[in-house]
């Protein structure tokens, strides 16, 4: 459907929810992938599930909060798929609690997971895509990071920030035949969203107009357009999947 074919991606928190979506809709599009997360034994076990040989998809652990974690991650994955043409920065986490609550802590960690391992991982593959003279990176951000959400002003703040580093990056690498866009997914049925009360669900969903939750698939074509080589065209972008719900 379009252009991935043989084509390395690099999938962060690559083993479940959204990222685990996008890794099966690479694979089935023909591209090899990097699967990267925290947890070696959940990683593990997604890629042997997907029953495939590992020189269309492996696992690679790592921490993106820790650049010497990512560079060591990196250096593993050229070692193995000798190149990288698409990166995927999906990985991120929550601590959700009003801003009185919130504490340094929590502000710093999700930060650092968010917006700093996107930082990471782009600082590492921009060289290898400059000297090919092509790539794509994609990052993830949320519908809060463009209408902000109570009780979530650090994570609302590292997908703001996604936004704004990938407008930046899209400028100063698009002469060099790289695209840079990010996603923001609405309300998406994940790990991270289904320990919601009901009367928050409920409450959500009057605001979509489709009036369903989006599914890992819905986010993860979003992704393989823009990583393919019909979306040439298109950098800087924020690419909305959210059932109508911002508009």
């Amino acid at each position: 459907m379009f252009d991935v074919k043989d084509r390395v991606a690099i999938v962060t928190g690559g083993s479940r929810g959204i990222g685990a979506a996008i890794v099966k809709v690479f694979l089935n599009s023909g591209a090899k992938v990097a699967v990267c997360a925290r947890n070696s034994e959940k990683g593990e076990a997604f890629v042997e599930s997907l029953n495939l040989p590992e020189d269309r998809v492996k696992f690679f652990q790592v921490d993106v909060s820790s650049f010497e974690s990512v560079k060591k991650c990196f250096e593993e994955i050229i070692s193995h798929f000798g190149e990288v043409n698409i990166l995927v920065n999906n990985a991120g986490i929550t601590i959700d609690k009003l801003f009185l609550r919130m504490k340094e802590e929590d502000w710093d960690k999700v930060l650092n997971v968010n917006l700093k391992g996107a930082f990471y991982f782009s600082k590492l593959v921009v060289p290898h895509f400059i000297k090919k003279r092509w790539g794509r990176i994609i990052n993830m951000t949320s519908v809060v990071g463009l209408t902000g959400n109570p009780g979530q002003a650090n994570y609302c703040a590292s997908k703001a920030g996604i936004i704004g580093f990938t407008k930046s990056l899209a400028k100063e690498l698009a002469s060099r035949n790289i695209t840079v866009n990010a996603v923001a997914p609405g309300y998406i049925e994940t790990d991270m969203t289904k320990d919601l009360p009901d009367k928050a669900k409920e409450e959500m969903l009057k605001n979509i107009p489709l009036r369903r939750v989006g599914r890992g698939e819905d986010v993860a074509y979003g992704v393989l357009f823009l990583s393919s080589h019909e979306a040439g065209y298109i950098t800087g972008q924020v690419l909305n999947i959210n059932g109508g719900m911002y508009m």
